[in-house]
Order: structure tokens, then C-alpha cells, then sequence
């Protein structure tokens, strides 16, 4: 099985990926259109010169790999993957060929933690806008809406919700997702050092969220841009 994990940045995405990669039955692949997107948008990305140096910036030879033999063997195949990514020039006809999920964060948390890492992120930025329009193409290709699954719901109680993933996409639950060893993966991203310093630290899901944070006034009209798109994919996540 090939999963095709679909989130905006600051959205829970990497420690999802640290725990499907700590099933032993499971290969791991994160951002694999980041390097072709950089290429495609022109983007300059923290850490740009050196993600093109190391990545595959093909993106015919990624999309192909999307759909390859699973590395090493294995019975899984996660895909950590951005909706902004998925740009003019990228290939999408991949898609239909994994068991798509959308994991999603309310916007004020998103905005908050992208904006310590990079000053006035715009919509395209967070990528809320591409996700639901990723969605919905999706949810015609294949008649009915792919599986949706809130962060927030994950940190309250993660074996719960992560089982509810599980039995939902047809995959086995395992209890060694709910736990991994700290100092990042093996197959993280060169953009990792700039992005997953926090996640690195980990060794699990961090506890519950609390309240919302507050939302910088000058980045109130992007909070209320994006709010609409994860209130209308948050009515159908799993509970």
C-alpha cells in the first residue's frame, strides 16, 4: 500500500511521518515534489541551493517513484506530501494509484508557528487553498472523499485516532507508531536542519493543544482567508 499523506507545513506532518517510519513494516518518503516545486515556482526557499543540489528535481522521475516498489521491501509506502507543491509542470496522474489522506490544522496554529520560521507567510505559503482545491479534485476522481484526520485530534489521544487512521485507509494498527527515537529520520529532507529542529527533540506526539494562539493583526485578512478551506475539510475528518 502506498499512502500519499497530504498536509500544509506546521501541521503535525513531520512527527506523522516519524510515526508511520517507526513501523518496521513501513518505508518513509518526505516532500518528494519540494525539490521539482523549487524548480517549477522559482521559490527561494530556505536552504534552495542546497535541497536542488540533493533532491530529485525531476518530477516525472518522482512521480514514478510514487508508484515504484516499495522501498526495501516493505509492505507500506508513506508519502509525506504538500498540496502547494503540486504546481503547473508536476505531474498528478500518480494520484489515483495511492490511498490519499488529508491531515489537517486550524489555520491560527498553522500561521503562528510558520511565521517564527518565515516572516508574512501568504495563503500559497500554508497552503490551505491548494489542499481543499487537491481534495476536491480527488474526491471527483474517485467518487467519494478521501480519508481526513485533524492534528489537533491526534495530540488529544493519538493510539485512539491512530487506529481510527488505520482501520480507515485498510492498514494494520501498530502500537510502535505512538513512539519514536529522537534526533529525526533517515530519510528526512535536506530541508530538515532549517525545519525540524523542535521535531527532532521528540520522542512522541506532543500532549493535547490548548486554546488558540493569537494571530498577529497583520495576519489576521490570512487567517481569514484560510479558514474557510479547513472548516469545510474539518466537517468530514474522523472522530
Amino acid at each position: 500500500m502506498r499512502i500519499a499523506m497530504w498536509s500544509g507545513p506546521r501541521n503535525l506532518s513531520t512527527a506523522m511521518m516519524y510515526s508511520f517510519g517507526a513501523r518496521a513494516d513501513c518505508a518513509v518518503w518526505d516532500e518528494p515534489f519540494y525539490a521539482p516545486f523549487l524548480v517549477a515556482s522559482g521559490r527561494d526557499d530556505p536552504m534552495r541551493a542546497d535541497i536542488l543540489a540533493a533532491e530529485e528535481t525531476d518530477p516525472q522521475k518522482v512521480a514514478e517513484r510514487c508508484l515504484g516498489p516499495i522501498p526495501d521491501g516493505k509492505a507500506f509506502f508513506y508519502q509525506k506530501h504538500m498540496p502547494h507543491h503540486m504546481v503547473k509542470g508536476i505531474p498528478r496522474d500518480w494520484i489515483a494509484g495511492v490511498t490519499n489522506v488529508f491531515l489537517i490544522r486550524h489555520p491560527a496554529r498553522v500561521i503562528v508557528s510558520y511565521a517564527k520560521k518565515r516572516e508574512n507567510p501568504t495563503l500559497d505559503d500554508i497552503g490551505f487553498e491548494s489542499q481543499a482545491q487537491l481534495f476536491d479534485e480527488i474526491s471527483a476522481a474517485q467518487g467519494k472523499p478521501p480519508v481526513v484526520i485533524d492534528s489537533t485530534d491526534i495530540r488529544q489521544n493519538p493510539a485512539d485516532m491512530l487506529e481510527k487512521l488505520c482501520v480507515a485507509i485498510g492498514m494494520p494498527y501498530n502500537e510502535g507508531m505512538l513512539s519514536w527515537p529522537a534526533g529525526g529520520h533517515a530519510q528526512d529532507g535536506t530541508w530538515a536542519a532549517h525545519w525540524y529542529p523542535e521535531v527532532w527533540k521528540s520522542t512522541g506526539f506532543a500532549p493535547p493543544e490548548g486554546v488558540l494562539p493569537d494571530v498577529p493583526d497583520h495576519l489576521r485578512p490570512l487567517l481569514d482567508a484560510a479558514l474557510p478551506h479547513y472548516e469545510r475539510l474539518a466537517k468530514l475528518a474522523i472522530r
